[in-house]
């Protein structure tokens, strides 16, 4: 039983919200904007629509709300028109320039937004009650306290891995009668917060649904929703950022304590890939799986399964989907998304643009990286023929099976499946406009003798779920479901999870079972340890150690998982962002001032990016820090 404080009244502001909208800060209390908080608790809808507020702790998919979180443009997948900054996206594009400080305004603030949130999660759980005369039956209200547990430690989750330390509260409401020095207080060490959600999200997965026989309450939270989040929470907790990070060792709280612990503890892999594992068992058990379609012959259709996985919903035999987002606004990101990818042509904004890297990052046909000798890659000329393979994906050349046309660019023929789902290259076919993508300079899709915002940057658009026959000028817009995870995201967390826990045979094997779900699923070779021939059919041969298998995963969840909110999430908690070239100094594409074959295709440097250590964690926004004098500043950020 939680030990609360709470006040006889709060703001009706706080109350009267839906899903899609916000409020002003709890603590400007209006006393003739109150209510008797007995009133709203005998009131069906209103306890819902207080519900519905604490329900923003879920962003709208973070993957598609680019200008608010701007966590994908952090990374080195997308890499978006420069030139948008002087309109909504002034507070993100700034920051992968080196323009950060603890000044930097930033939309997508977590350390202001999860509070209220976690605040009103509090409050329904200590006071809600059935009201069976308005059907809420007493069930009903146990099911809403367990989402709410989720929820309030998915907040504070949210806040920790952004932040590190964070000032950490549990179990309490701030009364609105406050003594302003009640709520000044220090950052809590992160593991306190990781072991504190860890309980509170695993104790609701254990008492909620696994899928809810309702078709109404599809997107409220469910036992598989609690184990993916936490999963994930505890393999960023044993990752080398967080797990013995000698950065850290000197960055202690106003109390003295270290924030991180700087000793390395290999039991946190362990429990990390036993959540993981758990996830999996409970979600197949309940009947999630990868999402897969399949030719006349029975063999998976690649092309098609990679493609429909992120347009079809739950409802159209879609069960990879593991944390939907049913929010108003879910929708409505998507649009933007396809708004930002489209050819302005079609009124599209043309600018969402891709790195050479991960160009490059992809698998070449035969399930070799472009650096393997065995690859068959080719970067020089154009192709002598069409590319035909057996699938009913016709986005290639407009024909069913035509996966790229003759005198197509060699860089981005005889490549994997995901490659042509995800990204928009010269020479590409566009269904919606049933022609061939033309980004010569001054040309139809790179236009910058006019708007050169809406032209890309170096060569490339984003194409990742996007259903190809949208046309934002016509109004004919897919619609489709909006998730943050799928079931590939945990496969992927197990695999590395287990790989790290354990350096032994059985464990790296059980690791391999599921990277090659994933890789069948994409239409590519699968590892294995044996001894095969280079060019065998259906497998390709990887060292048996622990730093082998590593690579391959670490290589794995920069395609699968691209576009889809993971890449920043990735390269922080390795510790890699230093390493990276795209990160830390040149981008590359090809070059967009070119207005020919012999100009266009050439690796160019289109952007220069700025990188410090203190980027691998949010700031204390200045107007915190500065308020409260039991604060210390993100580590790095004071130098």
């Amino acid at each position: 039983m939680r030990t609360l404080k709470i006040t006889k009244y709060f703001m009706v502001g706080l109350m009267a919200v839906t899903m899609t909208t916000s409020c002003s800060d709890y603590l400007d209390k209006e006393p003739d904007t109150e209510l008797n908080m007995d009133i709203v608790f005998t009131n069906r809808d209103k306890v819902y629509s207080m519900l519905s507020y604490v329900y923003n702790v879920i962003h709208t998919p973070d993957k598609f709300a680019l200008i608010k979180d701007g966590y994908e443009v952090f990374a080195d997948d997308l890499t978006p028109s420069r030139r948008w900054e002087q309109w909504g996206w002034k507070h993100t594009i700034p920051r992968i320039f080196g323009q950060w400080t603890i000044n930097s305004d930033w939309d997508g603030d977590l350390w202001a937004a999860m509070p209220k949130y976690i605040r009103h999660g509090y409050i329904i759980e200590q006071r809600i009650k059935a009201l069976p005369d308005q059907d809420l039956p007493q069930r009903e209200v146990d099911n809403i306290k367990n989402e709410l547990k989720f929820l309030t430690a998915y907040g504070w989750w949210q806040m920790a891995e952004a932040y590190g330390g964070i000032p950490f509260k549990p179990d309490y409401i701030a009364p609105t009668d406050f003594t302003l020095s009640d709520l000044m207080i220090g950052q809590s060490k992160f593991d306190d917060i990781v072991n504190y959600c860890d309980k509170e999200m695993l104790e609701a997965a254990n008492a909620l649904p696994a899928t809810y026989e309702d078709p109404a309450k599809y997107g409220r939270i469910t036992k598989i929703m609690a184990l993916t989040v936490r999963a994930r929470m505890l393999l960023f907790a044993a990752s080398p950022l967080v797990n013995g990070n000698p950065w850290y060792k000197d960055y202690r709280n106003k109390s003295g304590e270290l924030i991180f612990n700087p000793t390395y503890d290999p039991q946190k892999w362990v429990k990390a890939a036993e959540a993981c594992k758990l996830c999996i068992d409970e979600a197949e058990k309940a009947g999630y799986k990868l999402y897969k379609e399949y030719n006349d012959d029975g063999s998976i259709d690649p092309f098609m399964s990679t493609y429909n996985v992120h347009l079809k919903r739950w409802s159209e035999g879609n069960r990879e989907i593991t944390f939907p987002v049913t929010k108003g606004n879910a929708y409505k990101q998507i649009d933007g998304l396809l708004n930002w990818c489209s050819v302005r042509e079609v009124g599209g904004g043309n600018g969402l643009g891709v790195y050479q890297g991960l160009v490059d990052a992809f698998f070449t046909k035969n399930g070799l990286p472009i650096s393997d000798v065995n690859s068959n890659y080719n970067e020089e000329g154009f192709s002598n023929a069409v590319d035909t393979r057996n699938t009913k994906w016709e986005y290639g050349t407009g024909k069913p099976g035509e996966v790229t046309a003759k005198h197509t660019y060699n860089m981005y023929c005889n490549r994997e499946p995901r490659f042509y789902n995800a990204v928009t290259y010269n020479g590409a076919w566009l269904t919606y406009v049933n022609r061939k993508v033309d980004m010569f300079y001054n040309h139809k899709d790179n236009i910058q003798s006019s708007s050169p915002h809406d032209a890309p940057q170096n060569g490339y658009l984003l194409r990742k779920a996007i259903c190809m026959t949208d046309n934002i000028k016509t109004g004919k817009i897919t619609d489709r479901q909006g998730f943050i995870y799928r079931l590939a995201f945990t496969y992927l967390d197990y695999a590395e999870a287990e790989n790290e826990a354990h350096d032994d045979v059985s464990a790296r094997t059980s690791a391999l079972e599921y990277l090659n779900l994933i890789r069948e699923r994409a239409g590519v070779r699968k590892y294995t340890f044996d001894n095969v021939p280079i060019q065998d059919d259906n497998f390709i041969h990887i060292d048996n150690t622990q730093a082998a298998l590593r690579k391959v995963i670490r290589a794995e969840r920069r395609v699968e998982l691209c576009f889809e909110d993971n890449r920043w999430y990735d390269i922080r908690r390795w510790k890699e962002a230093e390493n990276l070239p795209e990160i830390t100094g040149d981008g590359y594409g090809m070059n967009a001032l070119g207005n020919s074959e012999d100009t266009f295709y050439k690796r160019t440097v289109f952007q220069h990016r700025i990188w410090k250590r203190q980027y691998y964690w949010m700031p204390v926004y200045i107007d915190e820090y500065e308020k409260n004098p039991n604060l210390v500043q993100g580590p790095f950020w004071g130098d």
